[in-house]
């Protein structure tokens, strides 16, 4: 009978095996987690979770009774520590198992602050897993002094989490702005007065010098501009990685990630890889998507993928962020935008429309789910929106969605 093993129990793992099942597969699979708990959801990790207003079961993708009733070996708390794609073998720290195909999602690593300056220390966080978040919950209360170190949307989301719980938060962006590397400077200046409107102090253009600490615990920070802060805790958001070191190991094309086809496909035919760590064609280049809707979309077409069904993967991208009473819905990829109109909604909601010549590419929606819902629908249909359209409020953009 044939052995499916997937490699990564994040949600691309759990989708993934689920899909196979629900398309009919009948063969073993065999899911594997480095982490003690079954699949879960990681964007309420740094917000409901960190907050409590959410139970750890709740976090969970399924019932840990769901693998067990179909059929699906979930191997916890287990490392793989090769491959071999000749012998067709996956080794775990005492045992092999061999497979017929293999899935890699092993999603991302966080990079974290080098020990040179002090990035080693107590207190010093990443926000990824269950672990990371757990082991920071209890510093996260109302008094302390928080450095939040980047100002991408992971920095921007813990900063706001923290300040929610009442800490005195710093977050430092080496750039000239925060979110410099993913949107434009109308969406940067939205969040920035967001933010410093809830007490936060964003140094743009200032990186951190060196963490300072007693008893290899951190109690403070030097920054690029030589000014000094006092502090309890650090969080890192200074981006992820594609976790590959597997996929290198057995041999296989990197690029910007795992490289596969069209169809998930490695370099070696008998291996597929979803989600985070996995780079695909898209319109004539290679992308990477870091999403949760990605990484469910991709992991279920290559599970059909793995069943025979030869299907493209045509991602459909979009992403969102929680911050305070905010809700930042993005739909589309915005790289080489040169105009951006803005489009007021109701209530104080504001959207961004990302144009190339006249062609919409993105789109940005703060507290307005109809600008994205009509965005997202264009955009997926490779329709575009006057851009005077788009600016005029009064204008229905509903009615290009029928042209």
């Amino acid at each position: 009978m044939s052995h499916i093993i997937v490699i990564g129990a994040g949600q691309a793992g759990a989708s993934l095996v689920a899909k196979l099942r629900n398309e009919g597969f009948e063969g073993e699979i065999t899911l594997i987690g480095a982490e003690s708990v079954p699949p879960y959801q990681r964007p309420p990790l740094s917000k409901a979770y960190l907050l409590g207003d959410m139970a750890l079961e709740r976090l969970f993708l399924r019932p840990e009774s769901f693998y067990a009733d179909q059929n699906i070996a979930l191997r916890l708390g287990q490392a793989v520590t090769g491959i071999d794609p000749v012998a067709k073998t996956v080794t775990l720290t005492d045992e092999v198992i061999g497979y017929d195909q293999l899935a890699l999602t092993t999603g991302s690593a966080p990079r974290r602050l080098p020990s040179a300056i002090g990035g080693d220390m107590d207190g010093v966080f990443v926000v990824r897993t269950l672990a990371d978040v757990d082991a920071m919950a209890h510093l996260v209360r109302e008094g302390a002094r928080a450095l939040i170190v980047g100002g991408g949307y992971i920095g921007l989301e813990a900063a706001a989490v923290a300040a929610k719980r009442g800490v005195k938060v710093t977050l430092v962006e080496m750039a000239d702005r925060i979110l410099q590397r993913v949107a434009c400077s109308q969406t940067s200046d939205f969040f920035r007065a967001l933010h410093t409107g809830h007490g936060v102090d964003i140094r743009e253009g200032v990186g951190l010098e060196r963490l300072t600490g007693e008893g290899g615990r951190v109690t403070g920070a030097v920054l690029s501009d030589g000014s000094q802060l006092e502090l309890d805790l650090v969080v890192a958001g200074v981006g992820i990685m594609p976790d590959t070191a597997l996929a290198e190991q057995a041999g296989l094309t990197l690029d910007n990630g795992i490289a596969v086809n069209e169809l998930g496909q490695t370099s070696d035919p008998a291996i597929w890889a979803a989600g985070d760590c996995a780079s695909f064609p898209h319109r004539g280049t290679r992308i990477r998507l870091e999403s949760v809707p990605n990484a469910i979309d991709q992991a279920e077409c290559v599970a059909s993928n793995m069943m025979g069904a030869q299907q493209d993967y045509v991602p459909k991208p979009w992403f969102w962020s929680d911050q305070y009473d905010v809700k930042l819905q993005i739909a589309g990829l915005n790289t080489g935008f040169d105009r951006v109109v803005r489009r007021r909604g109701d209530k104080g909601a504001v959207s961004f429309w990302y144009f190339q010549d006249d062609r919409l590419l993105a789109v940005d929606a703060m507290n307005d789910p109809r600008a994205y819902m009509i965005g997202k629908r264009l955009i997926d249909a490779g329709k575009t929106a006057p851009p005077e359209l788009v600016a005029d409020p009064d204008a229905d953009l509903k009615a290009l969605l029928r042209g």
